[in-house]
């Protein structure tokens, strides 16, 4: 079985983000970025598929050169393939989503996995994204993944205060939960041996976006809270502040 699992280079966690000059994007100067934490899982999850199937996983990552140090790390975890959809930065997720969709109809896989959301936008679009340009069915965050020897698939998806089951067919798009399975650590022989290995790149292709950044800010920081007694005085300061500051009544 031919499985695609796509991969996002995000900025880490730990890190600090900074709004750039041009107040449309962030400031990546000096940020550490990592594999999408989720996409950790899809990526598991298709190195799976493969031990039980037979077949090839090919990694596909959508993004700058410095990428591909995702692409290795999904090397020395044991994909047969890397693929580097070279982009600075540039595509909406429309963008992403084409470009995605372009090569899956360059490779064929039965099956596309990727994490549920890249917790860098969070826009959790790109799953049913690439099912509508391919003609896919789709299933978002799923928490159970079972394939049958006929091709037929039946998932668990979690939804707000329970379980949804779900049944489908290859070829299909399946965006992975957090718990769907444990992820593996690459060894360290498969860390040096992954560094010799290929990587192939590909422009995108070229397509108009459908959105627009216009700004970007930060949240706001609160201040913190004020403790007043219960004198007739600190009542009286208590509903001057709701009125003046937090502008409540």
């Amino acid at each position: 079985m031919r499985v695609m699992a796509c991969l996002s280079y995000v900025p880490d966690t730990a890190a600090r983000p900074r709004i750039a000059p041009d107040g449309r994007q962030i400031d990546r100067t000096g940020i550490k970025f990592i594999m999408n934490p989720y996409d950790e899982y899809a990526l598991e999850e298709a190195l799976r598929v493969r031990e039980r199937f037979g077949g090839e996983v090919l990694a596909v990552c959508v993004g700058p050169e410095a990428a591909t140090e995702i692409l290795r790390t999904a090397l020395a975890l044991g994909v047969d393939r890397a693929l580097l959809v070279r982009d600075d930065w540039t595509l909406d997720s429309f963008g992403v989503a084409t470009a995605l969709a372009h090569v899956a109809r360059q490779y064929q896989p039965e099956l596309i996995l990727m994490g549920r959301q890249s917790i860098d936008f969070d826009s959790f679009q790109m799953a049913s994204a690439v099912g509508e340009l391919l003609g896919y069915p789709s299933v978002s965050v799923v928490s159970r993944l079972t394939i049958a020897e006929d091709g037929s698939v039946e998932v668990d998806r979690d939804i707000e205060g329970g379980k949804e089951v779900v049944q489908t067919r290859l070829p299909c798009v399946i965006s992975v939960q957090k718990g769907i399975n444990e992820p593996r650590y690459p060894k360290l022989p498969d860390i040096i041996k992954a560094k010799a290995k290929p990587i192939e790149s590909i422009e995108p292709p070229l397509v108009e976006p459908l959105s627009d950044i216009v700004s970007m800010e930060l949240p706001q920081r609160h201040r913190a809270g004020k403790i007043l007694g219960s004198s007739d005085a600190e009542l009286d300061e208590l509903i001057r502040l709701l009125h003046e500051e937090a502008k409540v009544i």
